[in-house]
């Protein structure tokens, strides 16, 4: 393991007034997708006091976006060992994995417990859970409700049971409420976090929640980026919270980049209406401007190779033809079928003057999800004592430098489960006690950047640390962001926080945090595409890149090598970025 200085300084905390009021609980669940529902849930009979915190309402996280499905072995025609084989190839080398054995193993149990909490996965005519297959997955695992709803059905369930205990005094529920930053005591454990509750007090008002655990699921960064998939709270709050308390986070440049976003526009930014890689594992494909299919020889799999080909392919052949997009071809699947088994997918589509049974459906790559965050162990710790992390904001091992599509919902549940049990025993075994937070003396400056300049970052790193990397394009970029960074200081409206500036300046640390990382990887792996360095260098790269905030406000990064052991029986030249 090799550590190096960045030269990049952030704040211990974000500006914001002193907490005005206070509330304890014995566990902070921030985050109300599957990571953070099936944790609390999980935890409410098990502990006295769990406070549920969430950006906005039970149901608008990212969980309720997610149309494919969800992947587990639940066939007998499958095996665990087959999923393992294809998340180990998706990742690309850099996946865990024990992680990922870990997750096959447990993930089938976790998908029965959630349909007897509820969720109502699509069936067949006998009555059989219907499954189907996506890009990177070599048999049909992947369960979905309502067509392409799978993540509404889920977030449905959970949110059911949790309204059926709303009575309970053992659990809380607060929405509207950012999680501006994490509260450490003296010998640095996570014990509560400092909170604004939107639209209550003033706008730049926070209190604090105390606890003896705190638990990210908070979602993704995708709103880094000016064109993503992800909803508008995907601001990176938790992950930014860890890095300034000095959590390790890992892997931050491996961004997966959905291959086919429905393309709106040139200048068209926020969130994209995602078309599923589903649709392709029932038959559609990609052609470009002239009717060709350009998938075939590319890859074993054609248009169901891991997304990171797709993506890779697609760009190449905009390239090659100077257009800003590619088509989806559908229309041979027909109306009656794209009606029944994508039904929200052609209801947003003819929404927008595009008809899947009719027309071919102008695609481009987006920014889709971040296969890096708060690096934890198998039971979800942190590097910090009393802090556990899950789903999106985590960075377990199971991805590596590419997710396999459809893995993501069963990492939240598995997980969360994890993490719940081990609370639960730690909490019953008098450890994490109860602590006072200490105030923090900053060397670094907390200024922040005004909510106005989040375009400057997304047009930043969409530039210079998107879809394809440079050393110029993430020098460009990395300049770019230091200068936002020295305006806050110059900014007295920025001086005083708020919802807005501290969203951005979220995105700001880790826009800054990401670019250098990926700096440093002169290769092309997985989800980060150097157009400088094209292929694949294992000689020098197989590593991941772990970066943390020192005490003096610097950020360093340290180089830990994969294990011999996560290589065995794996064959590089044909995983998922074969060229």
């Amino acid at each position: 393991m090799t550590t190096a200085p960045t030269g990049i300084r952030i704040p211990r905390r974000l500006r914001s007034r002193e907490p005005g009021w206070t509330t304890t609980a014995d566990v902070i669940v921030v985050g109300s997708g599957i990571a953070g529902l099936t944790t609390a849930l999980r935890l409410r009979r098990r502990v006295d006091r769990v406070l549920l915190v969430t950006k906005t309402v039970l149901d608008e996280g990212s969980t309720a976006w997610a149309q494919g499905g969800i992947a587990a072995v639940m066939s007998p025609e499958d095996s665990a060992a087959e999923h393992v084989h294809d998340t180990l190839v998706a990742g690309v080398g850099l996946c865990d994995v024990e992680a990922v054995e870990t997750l096959v193993r447990e993930g089938t149990d976790a998908v029965w417990d959630l349909i007897a909490l509820g969720a109502e996965f699509d069936r067949g005519d006998t009555g059989q859970i219907s499954l189907t297959r996506e890009g990177g997955h070599h048999r049909d695992r992947i369960l979905h409700a309502g067509g392409d709803a799978t993540g509404r059905e889920i977030s449905r369930a959970l949110i059911a049971a949790l309204r059926r205990v709303n009575d309970d005094p053992g659990i809380e529920v607060i929405e509207h409420a950012l999680v501006v930053d994490l509260l450490t005591d003296a010998r640095s454990r996570v014990c509560g976090v400092t909170l604004h509750v939107i639209g209550e007090g003033q706008n730049d008002g926070v209190g604090a929640a105390h606890a003896r655990a705190v638990v990210l699921a908070t979602g993704g960064l995708g709103q880094i980026y000016a064109s993503t998939t992800n909803p508008p709270v995907a601001t990176g709050d938790g992950m930014a919270a860890a890095l300034r308390a000095g959590a390790v986070l890992g892997d931050l440049e491996f961004v997966q980049f959905h291959p086919t976003v429905l393309w709106l526009g040139e200048g068209s930014r926020g969130q994209q209406p995602l078309i599923s890689e589903a649709v392709r594992g029932e038959g559609a494909f990609l052609v470009d401007g002239a009717g060709e299919r350009f998938m075939q020889g590319q890859h074993p799999l054609a248009d169901l190779a891991p997304r990171d080909v797709v993506a890779r392919a697609i760009i190449r052949r905009m390239r090659e033809t100077g257009t800003d997009h590619v088509y989806l071809d559908c229309r041979h699947l027909g109306a009656a079928f794209l009606e029944q088994r994508f039904p929200s997918i052609v209801e947003r589509c003819r929404g927008l003057g595009f008809d899947p049974a009719t027309d071919l459906l102008p695609v481009a790559p987006a920014q889709h999800y971040a296969s890096g965050g708060v690096r934890t162990d198998l039971r979800g710790r942190t590097s910090l004592e009393g802090l556990y992390a899950c789903g999106e904001t985590s960075c377990t091992g199971v991805h590596g430098a590419n997710r396999l599509a459809s893995n993501s919902l069963l990492e939240g549940l598995v997980f969360a489960r994890r993490i719940a049990d081990d609370l639960t025993a730690r909490l019953a075994a008098g450890e994490l006690p109860p602590s006072s937070p200490v105030d923090v003396v900053d060397d670094a400056d907390r200024a922040l950047v005004r909510g106005r300049r989040r375009l400057e970052v997304q047009r930043a790193m969409t530039a210079g640390a998107g879809t394809v990397r440079s050393a110029a394009s993430l020098d460009r970029t990395e300049t770019a962001l230091a200068a936002l960074a020295r305006t806050g200081a110059d900014e007295d409206a920025a001086k005083k926080g708020g919802p807005k500036s501290w969203e951005t300046t979220n995105l700001l640390h880790l826009g800054r945090a990401l670019t250098h990382v990926a700096r440093l990887r002169e290769e092309t792996r997985g989800g980060h595409v150097r157009e400088d360095f094209p292929d694949r260098d294992d000689a020098r790269y197989l590593h991941h890149t772990w970066l943390r905030r020192s005490g003096d406000g610097e950020l360093v990064t340290e180089t830990v090598p994969v294990p011999q052991e996560n290589l065995d029986g794996l064959d590089l030249d044909a995983v998922g970025d074969r060229r």
